[in-house]
């Protein structure tokens, strides 16, 4: 019955699938190519179940576009309290993820669901890229300027939807129009410029997923907290102190291996360590590309701050592999 409310479209790529009730699914694969794999889900962050399955689905395809992947098909993850819950709760949740799935030009090539108490719900998604032509965490360069394509705070704005926070329906809306938006064109703005370093930001926060990136490529980073941008409305929020647990985990991890300059903001430097849900990528552009890559992704609409850049390593070797100045 669920099922029955679901409109997926036909489409080429399947040889063999949820039509005929098969065992599997079977797709067409464009030859040349390098296959991109990755699967996230997680508990509600938003009310309203259409918008929860919109923000968990952009987020699963997420990491294929932080490769220079293009999402080739996608796969439903579900846990619903099926005996307890109405089952149209359910039917717009995986709506809301189908209608991300076609935004991102990949096939819903079927899932798989369990009863369970807590609700959840998330993606396998398999993409594409030119094996030549993968952005990693190990790639980037010391002169390689950081580029990021969503303002830092949808961890707080979650937190404060969850804790039914005043003015709860504007914070969540909020937090839609930006967890709920795809990376796509960072994505191509990577497969396009042939960038070699990239990452999304998500549950380490843009300071942890940085140091992955530092540790991974051999170099140091330093950014500069004025020119990170901010949901003003998370900003608000932590400096009354409804900063997610997981954001101070990450700080406190990520502590030894960075410095914070004096006279910083104290609420905006815990802010580079909020644990994001479905945030931006952050790209490692070379000097001479900069412009080109801020002016496409703007061209979509899109956010391009540049907020740092990529250095040496200290010669010793033990000095801070990520500066916050």
């Amino acid at each position: 019955m669920v099922l029955a409310g679901l409109h997926v479209p036909a489409d080429p790529r399947v040889l063999a699938g949820t039509a005929g009730n098969e065992d599997a699914v079977v797709l067409t694969f464009p030859p040349g190519k390098a296959l991109v794999q990755t699967v996230d889900f997680f508990t509600p962050i938003v009310d309203d179940p259409w918008r929860f399955g919109q923000i968990a689905a952009a987020n699963a395809l997420s990491d294929v576009y932080a490769m220079g992947g293009e999402p080739w098909s996608a796969m439903n993850i579900v846990c619903f309290p099926a005996k307890e819950m109405d089952l149209a709760v359910l039917q717009a949740m995986l709506q809301g993820g189908l209608e991300k799935v076609l935004e991102a030009g990949a096939v819903l090539a079927g899932g798989h669901s369990v009863e369970d108490r807590e609700i959840k719900f998330g993606l396998a998604v398999s993409g594409v890229v030119e094996p030549g032509r993968i952005a990693r965490n190990a790639g980037l360069k010391p002169g390689d300027v950081l580029v990021l394509t969503k303002p830092l705070g949808t961890g707080v704005l979650a937190t404060a939807v969850k804790a039914d926070w005043e003015d709860k329906d504007r914070l969540e809306d909020l937090l839609y129009r930006w967890a709920g938006r795809l990376n796509a064109a960072g994505g191509e703005v990577i497969r396009a410029l042939g960038l070699a370093a990239a990452t999304d930001v998500t549950g380490f926060g843009l300071g942890g997923h940085l140091l992955e990136m530092a540790r991974a490529s051999g170099v140091s980073i330093t950014l500069s907290l004025q020119d990170i941008p901010f949901i003003e409305e998370a900003v608000e929020l932590a400096g009354m102190g409804l900063l997610p647990e997981g954001s101070h985990a990450n700080r406190r991890f990520c502590a030894s291996a960075v410095a914070v300059a004096a006279g910083l903001d104290p609420v905006r430097s815990d802010l580079v360590f909020d644990a994001q849900t479905s945030g931006g990528l952050v790209l490692g552009v070379p000097g001479p590309l900069v412009k080109q890559a801020v002016r496409m992704l703007e061209d979509r609409g899109e956010l391009a701050a540049i907020i740092g850049e990529a250095g040496d390593v200290s010669p010793s070797g033990d000095g801070p592999l990520l500066r916050l100045v």
